[in-house]
């Protein structure tokens, strides 16, 4: 069962969904690059103040290890002009010791929080993203989602790690040194200030520039991961029709756009470091010229010269750091609002502010009462048209149809991927919208014709159903599933590792591994998408039979192409163009000579076979 998206059939002459996504992208993107402020990376302060006392125990660290900084030329000068005596010695060699000791203490504690906000983004991120309905993301691809949660939040980690910790640092400094010059000599920080505001022009001016070359190239890069995440995952098909060549080509492409842009934002930076540094030391020799001068006239003597000197030299690194610094922050305020973007997106699909409470205990009743429903993107080709079905509690309903006709919505639509345009879908009666989606699904076990499996072990897949299940429920779900026998065969048993999506199991022994996991659920409903339509002749013999096992007395609805798997059934029920056209059993819809019978026909040749 393909529950993530509906299959795309376009009206010719109308821009598809596909090319209206992309222009949405496309000018999100746009404005983004545009934008020519921080103020994306406000979103972390939040996350910084969940951390009081690390905060503070930061905040402690930074303010004393600024001011060792600034006190350091003070002592300078006194050892100076006192003639540099044992005790100045002493007190300078106190004061280096203190500063290095507070230093690292600073850089822990900044780092520790900025490594612990990010930690926090990242969590928050992924659980807000699991919680998007499927209608958002076919807005987006996997790996442009996954280039946000990866490389942009990489961008953000190294700002919050290491460059919020330079950035205070110089900041702190760069204001005390300012204050303490001014003090020294007025005369000498009027030369100082002069410089200020010629050395932060080029720095915004740039600064601007560097941001919106740091969105493109985040943007290139993110396009070639999701290009590189679709081929990979579409390994089997890209070598099956040889073109690997032709992938690799198309990544590379991807790969060159986004080292381009990312060489145009080096330039930039490199351009604007080159601008503030020289226009700095310009002018703190002038200043020093100036204060040559002023120590000849006796204005000030060598020390206090010596320290504002130093004091100048610290604002001016400062100034250059934080030009440096300048452009990480543009780059991490480009990645913070592309993770912005993730954050704020909202699904349709979620609880009511007072969620109606599902029968207990569950009956599995289901109901689809004059349900209408077109996926987003299509408004003009309803998926279903008028659709009602009632199921009773235990009852076996086949769907059958042709290929379009809504039988995968059906199952969409209750599972609540999407609600209905108009019309309800009842379980047990309740309407689904008026439920909390979390409920829904917990009353629902599916086995899928693709059984979608992950790394790890058999045990760890079956217990995807159900947490908290014992050893030997999952056991025992094995044991019904007929899974028992190849698992137990495995070098490690239960806990061997199947890899990536169980690909070293065959296409049965993936099968009966998700009816397992579907049986140690203990769900009321169960659905069942094509489970045996791609298997072997003995392996849907061992999977039909599990799945025999599994239907038990739980209500079951099962999509079926191959007309041989649902003679069983209580009721088959017939759709098409999102509408019931027949419905019966087995060898009364054959009689009735309708749409069931052509397509028995063709596929077992002979007309009323039964």
């Amino acid at each position: 069962m393909t529950v993530a998206g509906p299959e795309v059939s376009e009206a010719v002459g109308r821009p598809s969904a596909g090319a209206l996504l992309a222009a949405e992208i496309q000018s999100t993107r746009q404005k983004r690059a545009k934008s020519k402020n921080v103020r994306a990376l406000a979103g972390l302060f939040p996350l910084v103040l969940a951390h009081g006392r690390l905060t503070l125990s930061a905040s402690a660290a930074l303010i004393a290890s600024t001011s060792l900084t600034l006190a350091l030329p003070g002592v300078l000068r006194l050892a100076i002009d006192h003639g540099f005596q044992p005790a100045d010695f002493a007190l300078t060699l106190s004061v280096a010791l203190s500063l290095a000791a507070a230093t690292a203490l600073r850089l822990y504690c900044v780092t520790r929080l900025g490594e612990r906000v990010v930690a926090d983004l990242r969590t928050r991120l992924y659980a807000h993203v699991l919680k998007l309905d499927q209608a958002w993301f076919l807005t987006i691809q996997t790996g442009e989602v996954l280039s946000r949660m990866t490389a942009d939040m990489a961008i953000v980690e190294s700002m919050a790690g290491v460059s919020l910790s330079i950035a205070a640092r110089n900041l702190l400094n760069l204001i005390g040194a300012l204050v303490l010059i001014s003090v020294v000599s007025p005369k000498l920080t009027l030369g100082v200030v002069a410089i200020v505001p010629v050395v932060l022009l080029p720095l915004f001016i740039v600064g601007r520039r560097v941001r919106k070359l740091s969105v493109t190239a985040q943007d290139r890069f993110a396009d070639a991961v999701a290009y590189a995440g679709e081929s990979l995952d579409q390994l089997e098909t890209v070598q099956a029709f040889g073109r690997e060549d032709h992938a690799a080509a198309r990544f590379k492409a991807a790969v060159e756009a986004a080292f381009s842009a990312s060489l145009s934002r080096l330039t930039a930076r490199s351009v604007m470091t080159v601008l503030v540094m020289a226009l700095v030391f310009t002018g703190i020799a002038a200043v020093l010229w100036i204060g040559v001068g002023a120590v000849k006239s006796g204005e000030i003597t060598n020390g206090a010269l010596l320290q504002f000197l130093i004091l100048a030299v610290l604002a001016a690194g400062s100034v250059g750091a934080l030009g440096e610094v300048w452009g990480e922050v543009q780059k991490a305020s480009g990645a913070m609002s592309r993770i912005q973007d993730l954050m704020a997106a909202r699904p349709n699909i979620a609880a009511p502010a007072d969620p109606v409470p599902l029968p207990v205990p569950a009956r599995g009743g289901v109901q689809f009462e004059n349900v209408s429903f077109a996926y987003p993107g299509r408004p003009d080709m309803p998926a279903l048209n008028q659709f009602s079905l009632h199921v009773a509690p235990g009852e076996r309903v086949a769907l059958v149809g042709p290929s379009g006709a809504g039988k995968s919505t059906v199952f969409r639509l209750l599972l609540r991927f999407y609600d209905p345009t108009s019309g309800a879908v009842l379980i047990d009666g309740v309407d689904l919208r008026d439920a909390d989606p979390e409920d829904v699904r917990a009353r629902m076990a599916v086995v899928a014709q693709d059984a979608a499996l992950f790394s790890g072990s058999p045990s760890d897949n079956i217990r995807f159903g159900r947490a908290e299940a014992s050893l030997a429920e999952v056991r025992s779900a094995a044991d019904a599933a007929n899974a028992t026998g190849f698992i137990s065969a495995l070098p490690l048993g239960f806990e061997h590792p199947i890899g990536e999506r169980g690909r070293t199991l065959s296409g049965g022994q993936r099968q009966r591994i998700a009816i397992a996991r579907a049986l140690v659920r203990g769900a009321p409903i169960l659905l069942l998408d094509e489970a045996t339509s791609a298997l072997d002749a003995e392996s849907e013999r061992l999977v039909q039979d599990a799945l025999d096992r599994a239907m038990g007395d739980r209500t079951t609805l099962v999509i079926a192409h191959r007309l041989a798997t649902v003679q069983s059934a209580d009721r088959i029920v017939v759709m098409d163009q999102g509408q019931v056209v027949e419905e019966g059993r087995h060898a009364e819809l054959i009689a009735k000579g309708g749409l069931y019978a052509r397509l028995a026909k063709l596929q077992f040749g002979v007309e009323g076979h039964g």
